[in-house]
């Protein structure tokens, strides 16, 4: 009956969706707790390399706020 491809389907769909959450996370636990960033246009490059730099550490993931703007 049609009900028998329910197991296959679930375990394509489990094996689908494994990589994207994994990645994510391997990406979330490499950079400190936050999501990767993601420079698809310049402005958005530009804007990583001003908070690398506002930083003061030299890693755009861990910028501090306003504490550190002089």
């Amino acid at each position: 009956m049609w009900y028998e491809i329910l197991p296959g389907f679930a375990i394509m769909t489990v094996c689908m969706i494994i990589p994207g959450v994994a990645t994510a996370q391997i990406h979330k636990f490499t950079n400190g707790g936050k999501e990767k960033r993601i420079a698809r246009v310049p402005w958005h490059w530009y804007l990583m390399e001003r908070d690398r730099r506002v930083s003061g550490s030299g890693q755009y993931y861990e910028s501090k706020g306003l504490e550190n703007i002089h």
